[in-house]
């Protein structure tokens, strides 16, 4: 059996399989081919139409069958919701997942980290890869209930009010990370969105022309935080992923072209230490998307995020739809003495972890810190995410092509993260992350950082003795 983190894989099995998520929630699913969108109501398994083909809704659990799964049908993306549609995720119980085969043998478990505003999660997916299916931990929590979802991957929700609010963006996905000991952990990838492109309207007017500047650093002035300037690189990035998020009618931090905000900032040339980011619909101009983020606590620490420098904002319209896609960018450019900085912050706050359980501190090493270096520069620059690279070397092969001489070696990644602290709490907060961090052999370290693939951030810790 498999205990999976978000973004963690695992194949299944021929014939149907089972997954159950015990508790007061309801599950659902949405059946979708590679654009990521229903062709029609018939899709979407839920408590009100709790079959299609290949899918079959039971008790607390569903039964899928991909085999059987409509011509086309390329993935079922399973999701749940509290039984009480009036209660959020975060007073209940952590949801688990609990996948089965057949024969009642469990393939995998997976519980996301424990939700906090949202309404519904999408749990995980289960996905073709060439002949066979996989299933992969999700854990993306939305926080505009399941109709939310449902219309993002194109299903028509009838609801009783009388006037329909703007939809809320999906809360960003949890950072999630990868750790390997002596051996390296199976592979894990961060969760992909494939979604259908339609034509796009062009690009509204840059932003300075909105008064942009004008609106934002008076509102970061009020909290302390010094002013930003725009940067042509930001705003040409910025703008290709309004565009993007336009043409697939859907908000997300990939766009139907495959590739990610963070993606579309680094090709422009520009390499960031601290990258944040609002991908918002609705608004209908600058001075009401400025409003939106300020009202909305996690927007608005982004808008007020003293680290930044730099700022863009860019809007397209859906030729369909009519609707406004909002992206606006917030970012540090990297200097060496930056990354030099964020690389002793995650030492010293590794070795305040060790030094509170009695460890002696590591001692920084060349080798290994070049070793670690290159790693998340080659996983940001591929778009990959997994203890073994493409070619399939192992961290200890690393280490050693580095010119290390460490007899043990071990490996914490991550990816995600926005600062050392949170990268090194995600660790510490997982057993695996925190037996590496903690073990008593290991006498020293080098870290890695880079910016950029689908991710936004990609860290490395390797340890050697």
């Amino acid at each position: 059996m498999s205990e999976l983190v978000p973004g963690g894989n695992v194949p299944l099995p021929g014939g149907s399989v089972t997954v159950r998520v015990p508790g007061p929630f309801d599950v659902s699913a949405l059946v979708t081919d590679d654009s990521g969108k229903v062709l029609g109501d018939a899709d979407f398994v839920f408590y009100n139409q709790p079959s299609a083909p290949g899918a079959r809704l039971h008790g607390d659990g569903m039964t899928v069958d991909p085999a059987r799964l409509r011509q086309g049908a390329t993935r079922v993306t399973v999701m749940v919701s509290p039984a009480d549609p009036g209660t959020r995720l975060g007073r209940l119980p952590a949801p688990t997942l609990q996948v089965s085969g057949r024969g009642g043998g469990t393939i995998a478990r997976f519980t996301p980290p424990r939700p906090r505003q949202e309404t519904v999660l999408l749990l995980a997916e289960i996905y073709r890869r060439g002949a066979g299916w996989k299933l992969r931990a999700l854990g993306q929590g939305y926080a505009d209930g399941l109709a939310g979802i449902a219309r993002d991957f194109g299903v028509d929700v009838i609801e009783d009010a009388t006037s329909v609010p703007t939809p809320s963006p999906p809360v960003p996905p949890t950072p999630f990370a990868g750790s390997a000991p002596v051996a390296a952990a199976p592979p894990a990838a961060r969760p992909t969105m494939h979604t259908r492109a339609a034509v796009t309207a062009p690009g509204l007017p840059s932003p300075d022309s909105d008064g942009f500047l004008d609106l934002v650093n008076p509102a970061r002035a009020t909290a302390g935080s010094p002013a930003v300037t725009l940067d042509p690189r930001l705003a040409s990035a910025a703008q290709a992923h309004a565009c993007a998020l336009a043409a697939a009618g859907r908000l997300g931090v990939e766009g139907p072209d495959g590739v990610s905000v963070y993606q579309r900032i680094t090709a422009t040339g520009y390499a960031y230490v601290t990258v944040g980011e609002h991908l918002v619909s609705g608004p209908r101009t600058p001075a009401e998307f400025i409003a939106y983020c300020l009202r909305t606590p996690q927007p608005r620490r982004t808008l007020h995020d003293p680290g930044f420098t730099h700022a863009a904002l860019a809007r397209a319209t859906g030729e369909c739809s009519g609707d406004i896609y909002w992206t606006a960018l917030w970012a540090r450019p990297l200097t060496p003495g930056d990354l030099a900085r964020t690389a002793t912050e995650v030492v010293e706050l590794t070795n305040r972890e060790r030094a509170g359980a009695g460890l002696r501190p590591l001692a920084v090493d060349a080798a290994l810190g070049n070793a670690a270096q290159t790693y998340s520069a080659d996983m940001a620059a591929r778009a990959f995410y997994s203890h073994t690279s493409p070619e399939g070397t192992q961290p200890w092969d690393r280490a050693a092509a580095a010119g290390s001489g460490m007899r043990s070696i071990g490996e914490n990644i991550a990816c995600g993260q926005r600062s050392p602290a949170e990268v090194v709490e995600g660790w510490m907060n997982s057993p695996g992350h925190r037996a590496n961090i903690l073990k008593r052999d290991f006498t020293h370290i080098g870290i890695g950082f880079a910016g950029g693939g689908p991710a936004g951030t990609y860290w490395t810790q390797l340890f050697g003795a």
